[in-house]
């Protein structure tokens, strides 16, 4: 029996099998980086041993250090929830060497599995080894690891070399292994993956399909339970290919296998020999939890000759500290509060209070929502996620709600190319024009802020603030008046400074309001609190390219020099941030005129990195 375990993993997955371990009665260990010496998986552990260092390389990715984390704190297990050493043979074999259990598949099936190229090759598939122009459009992919890190759509021969080092630089920053391949890219097809679950007895589960369809930058998005619009038979052929692919490498515990179905044909992409990001939704259409699964088949324990029957459908949403409409920028920055409605599942690595760091992934939560229907299921996650209470840096939130909203979701109709077509719509501002009115007013009944009198603001006179919402300015008015707070065209029937009543053309709203500095939460808009009187702020010359978000600039173009030429979209330089990489390119044919960056060199967001001047 296993009475102690440490998790080699941080974040979200780390919260989540410390749930299930203290639900069982097993202790839990945590190891947790400089950065994360106050995350919230290492305050939900019984305890927790440091890893000296920020970068994955030298921390969550360096297996003898975990080794040495557990044996130093009596724990007799090892789980690697997904991502870093998941799929590492070379971890797995360290842990048993060490006299521990590890929770996972034998290395030698990790091994068989965990690299792509591998994977393919076992199951006769054999990646391009040279890729002409009738190959285009193709992929190139890391070996190892996931979450769409180290991959690149080519479409041009010319752009392949530099996509190759690109995905080779992100996958040994990401996974610890450089290794990439390329094969032919498959556009709009669907991601439908079977979640399998094997014991040590000869028993192999398949639990059903999921539909991950929903991606951007590779990374899944939006995914459900099952994959909505199959036919049953399809179903069973992929289910029955899992199963051959799990008994092909005696396959044990929880893993994936991943089909991208297009044209009546599904084409294998890989297996993932770990716990999948999604694994909730399987979870909650068939009634289990699949990390008390893992430990039970780590025991020895037999799984039962079928698994339960599935019920209902379940959607998962991932939320993520990031900017859709700019190119998915990561945010970084205190998340105030986090709230979700009753009724849905959430998952999170963070607390109100928490920072969101540059030097991991963004997602915040998962948030999923379980149904008898699969209507019934989206219309509760879109409700959930349109009422929740996201005070920090800017997030997905509007983009999911309005992915799930959308015609070609509901319908069932999406696939991969569902943000290529219809990103823009999805991230056009659309806010309350009573925002701002809301704020303001909140402000007014704040006894720390509200400051009326003198001969600037009597307050017989209209009040004036100023508030940038989407993009633009607004200046609203209002009225002190006898009876309370007065606005032109709307009733204000409440205000104080957490909660605004108004009623406009007969209609009565509510909003929610929120301040953390000069940010304003109103419902779900965020508004930036301007001064009245604006004073002169620095200025950037023409041409000025400025850091979109704290990180490392981890190289520079080859050629890029003051005084050099440049052309429209050519890219100059990368910046590494959350565990991926970001192009930075000249907004302009010209000429560079200066250059504030090396590699090597940290910057914060808006930091100037380099001036174009234009031709």
């Amino acid at each position: 029996m296993i009475a102690s375990l440490l998790v080699a993993n941080r974040g979200e997955i780390a919260c989540r099998i410390v749930r299930t371990c203290h639900d069982l009665g097993i202790r839990t260990v945590a190891v947790y980086s400089d950065a994360d010496e106050d995350a919230r998986h290492t305050r939900l552990a019984d305890t927790a041993v440091r890893l000296p260092g920020t970068a994955p390389a030298e921390t969550y990715l360096r297996g003898d250090l975990i080794v040495k984390a557990a044996l130093a704190a009596g724990a007799d297990a090892v789980h690697p929830g997904y991502g870093f050493l998941s799929e590492n043979a070379g971890f797995a074999r360290a842990v048993r060497d060490a006299g521990l259990t590890w929770i996972g598949p034998p290395p030698a099936a990790i091994e068989a599995m965990a690299s792509k190229t591998r994977a393919k090759r076992l199951l006769g598939i054999a990646p391009l080894e040279r890729v002409t122009d009738a190959d285009l459009p193709v992929l190139v992919k890391a070996a190892a690891g996931g979450g769409g890190r180290g991959m690149r759509v080519v479409r041009r021969r010319a752009d392949l070399d530099a996509a190759l080092d690109a995905a080779r630089a992100e996958a040994r920053g990401a996974f610890g292994d450089g290794e990439v391949f390329v094969e032919p890219y498959v556009e709009n097809g669907r991601h439908v993956e079977v979640q399998i679950l094997a014991d040590t007895h000869g028993t192999v589960w398949t639990l059903g399909t999921r539909d991950c369809s929903l991606q951007r930058r590779h990374q899944k998005v939006i995914e459900e339970a099952p994959a909505p619009g199959l036919p049953p038979e399809p179903a069973r052929e992929l289910c029955r290919r899992a199963v051959e692919a799990a008994r092909a490498v005696d396959y044990t515990g929880a893993g994936t296998v991943e089909f991208l179905v297009a044209d009546g044909r599904a084409h294998f992409l890989e297996m993932n020999t770990r716990l999948q990001v999604e694994h909730p939704v399987t979870e909650a259409v068939f009634g289990i939890d699949l990390v008390a699964l893992q430990l039970r088949v780590a025991e020895g324990h037999a799984l039962e000759p079928e698994p339960p029957a599935p019920r209902g459908h379940a959607v998962e949403a991932r939320l993520y500290a990031e900017d859709p409409a700019a190119g998915w920028a990561p945010q970084t920055g205190r998340l105030h509060r986090l709230a979700i409605p009753d009724g849905v599942r959430l998952d999170t690595g963070y607390a109100d209070g928490d920072t969101v760091g540059v030097h991991y992934d963004p997602m915040l939560a998962k948030v999923v929502a379980h149904a008898p229907t699969r209507a019934e299921a989206v219309r509760r996650l879109a409700g959930a996620l349109e009422r929740a209470e996201i005070h920090g840096p800017a997030t997905n939130r509007d983009l999911l709600v309005r992915s799930l909203r959308h015609e070609e979701f509901t319908g069932g109709r999406m696939d991969t190319g569902f943000y290529d077509r219809h990103l823009a719509a999805l991230t056009t501002p659309a806010p309350d024009p009573l925002a701002p009115l809301a704020a303001a007013l909140a402000d007014a009944r704040d006894p720390a802020r509200s400051r009326f009198g003198g001969w600037r603001n009597l307050p017989s006179q209209p009040q004036v603030k100023r508030y940038a919402l989407a993009g633009e300015e607004h200046e609203v008015r209002y009225r002190h008046t006898r009876t309370g707070l007065a606005a032109d065209g709307v009733r204000v029937l409440h205000a104080d400074p957490a909660r605004v009543v108004l009623e406009a053309d007969g209609v009565r709203h509510t909003y929610r309001v929120a301040r953390h500095g000069d940010r304003v939460h109103v419902g779900a808009d965020v508004l930036t609190a301007l001064p009245r009187f604006p004073e002169p702020g620095l200025r950037h010359a023409p041409g000025s390219l400025l850091a979109p978000m704290p990180g490392t600039v981890v190289r520079l173009a080859e050629g890029v020099a003051e005084g050099a030429p440049v052309r429209a979209g050519q890219p100059l330089l990368w910046l590494e941030a959350m565990k991926m990489e970001h192009r930075v390119t000249a907004p302009a044919d010209g000429t560079l005129t200066a250059l504030h960056a090396a590699p090597g060199t940290r910057v914060e967001a808006g930091h100037l990195l380099a001036v174009v001047q234009e031709t």
